[in-house]
């Protein structure tokens, strides 16, 4: 495991390692809620110019998180690994249901996939670079709390810690950890 303190060196390392077959980086950026996945996803979008997709627009729902996992390596990483374009059906979270429009992402030289679950072994062999976000509970929870969306969260943390928790017992290791 690599450790990068700042996020200025991840564009060259994702430049350095080696595509898939299809020509395309997958990037994935994981992490618990609060530690600045979306954050580090976008700015490291940005300094690559490549897209940034949300696993969370797989979860089927609240306690959707390891249900995502296999669909994100049928619609998103097993597709871009291959040269072809990602196709998914957004959860459409204030209906509670699978959209019936499909999104498409053409492959690219480098596509981001972030959020919690997008670094699970399942994603790994068609991952060109597995990125964690790493940041203490305490910071975490204040950032979640700060956010936005809390209200519509809160309900909903305690059921998605506990798959956050699930999930990170078993996770495997990332080939950099960024700390914020």
């Amino acid at each position: 495991m690599t450790v990068v303190t700042t996020a200025g060196a991840l564009p060259g390392l994702v430049r350095e390692r080696p595509p898939g077959p299809g020509g395309c980086r997958l990037v994935t950026v994981d992490g618990w809620s609060g530690s600045g996945k979306s954050v580090l996803a976008e700015g490291l979008g940005r300094a690559l110019d490549a897209p940034v997709l949300s696993i969370e627009e797989l979860y089927p729902g609240w306690d959707g998180l390891a249900a995502a996992i296999p669909l994100a390596r049928a619609w998103v990483a097993e597709p871009l690994f291959h040269g072809r374009p990602a196709r998914w059906w957004p959860w459409v979270w204030e209906r509670d249901v699978r959209s019936a429009d499909p999104r498409t992402q053409p492959c690219g030289p480098v596509v981001v996939l972030e959020g919690c679950g997008s670094g699970a072994a399942a994603l790994l062999p068609f991952t060109s670079t597995a990125i964690r976000v790493d940041c203490p509970p305490a910071q975490r929870e204040h950032r979640l709390r700060a956010r936005a969306d809390w209200p519509g969260y809160a309900p909903h943390r305690a059921r998605f810690l506990a798959q956050e928790r699930r999930y990170f017992a078993d996770a495997p290791d990332p080939d950099v950890v960024v700390r914020t």
